[in-house]
């Protein structure tokens, strides 16, 4: 039987990874510490998330490591040696805010965690398939120096401009713009990856995506746009919005079209490869849109207030051009467009929470 070791396992990427790789037949074992609960506080804990892992399938193993812990990590890499087939890392501080506020410790998990990872998987598997879930804020605050143009619910690039049409692609230089911490420290890890591809010849995929989001979502104010925005119209939570009116601009794609994703690019996989993966044009919505149709799909109104202090490197319009993995992996398809996408997450705050009514 396949193995495979899933970092972050109990959050939004990391379970749908290990649900998939189990309903493909794999033995997956699982790193997750449930630092998120450290991060966000009782919002952003993964511990229910652990226990329905560890509870239905019967394949998967769940280990709460610290994925810092050199000994530790090398122990597990060690003990299954080169039986791992597939690596798929999706732990992470993953907080702008809360990055500030620690940067020792935002560096640690991001960067070195990273580095950890990639040495064991050099020095115990190294035929096996590497995926890291890196970010758009690599590209800094760059994208706001694109020509934008105000609308009446959202920004929007210049229709002249090379990206209006497809969105943001992996030429955009990451140097010289401003980052957050958070931003600089998945630089360093984003890069490191491409290197132990480049320059040991390991078969590593980064993905650099927008908004990842889903059901499975433990969204917390500093982080999870819109699991976090669901939770709060479903349970009358007020909600604040920082900076640019609310008209900021995401792309948002399902966690089971980003894992799909990654499965088309462990059956043929290349090493050190940079893609761009969002929802591109096929999904995004300004956060004043998010409002409108959540708030149209439960009956209920949203509490919220704006503020006038964006969030340091944060992007005013960032919309993601996929076409180079779709180029790579025609296989690969959306399943979800921006409705469906709310519609499951809606149903599922309802469930989680009550429909508050």
């Amino acid at each position: 039987m396949s193995l495979a070791v899933v970092t972050g396992s109990s959050g939004l990427i990391g379970s749908e990874t290990v649900k998939f790789l189990h309903n493909k037949g794999f033995d997956v074992l699982g790193i997750d510490n449930n630092m998120r609960e450290y991060f966000f506080g009782a919002d952003g804990s993964v511990e229910w998330n652990t226990k329905s892992l560890t509870t239905q399938l019967k394949s998967f193993r769940h280990h709460a490591i610290d994925i810092r812990n050199e000994s530790k990590v090398n122990e597990l890499f060690a003990a299954h040696g080169k039986s791992i087939e597939l690596i798929i890392h999706t732990a992470a501080q993953p907080s702008h805010d809360w990055a500030a506020r620690e940067p020792l410790t935002d560096f640690s998990i991001n960067a070195t965690g990273t580095v950890v990872l990639l040495e064991a998987t050099r020095r115990f598997a190294p035929d096996a398939t590497f995926i890291f879930t890196s970010t758009n804020k690599v590209y800094g605050d760059a994208p706001n120096l694109l020509p934008l143009v105000e609308l009446d619910s959202r920004w929007e690039i210049d229709r002249s401009h090379k990206y209006s049409d497809f969105g943001i692609d992996e030429q955009l230089s990451i140097d010289q713009s401003k980052h957050s911490v958070f931003g600089a420290s998945k630089v360093a890890a984003d890069v490191m990856c491409q290197e132990y591809g480049r320059y040991f010849g390991l078969k590593t995929g980064t993905f650099r995506g927008g908004c990842l989001t889903g059901p499975s979502h433990s969204g917390a104010e500093l982080h999870g746009f819109l699991a976090y925005l669901v939770k709060c119209v479903v349970t009358g939570r007020p909600y604040t919005i920082f900076g640019y009116k609310g008209k900021q601009v995401r792309d948002n794609i399902h966690s089971h079209d980003l894992v799909e994703a990654f499965w088309q690019f462990h059956q043929n996989p290349r090493a050190g490869v940079v893609y761009n993966m969002g929802g591109s044009r096929h999904s995004n919505c300004s956060m004043i849109e998010a409002i409108h149709i959540v708030q149209e799909m439960t009956g209920k109104e949203l509490q919220y207030t704006l503020s006038d202090e964006a969030r340091a490197g944060d992007h005013i319009w960032y919309v993601s051009d996929v076409r180079s993995f779709q180029r790579d992996y025609p296989s690969w398809s959306y399943q979800y467009d921006l409705k469906s996408i709310l519609k499951e997450m809606v149903g599922a705050a309802q469930e989680r929470y009550g429909s508050g009514k």
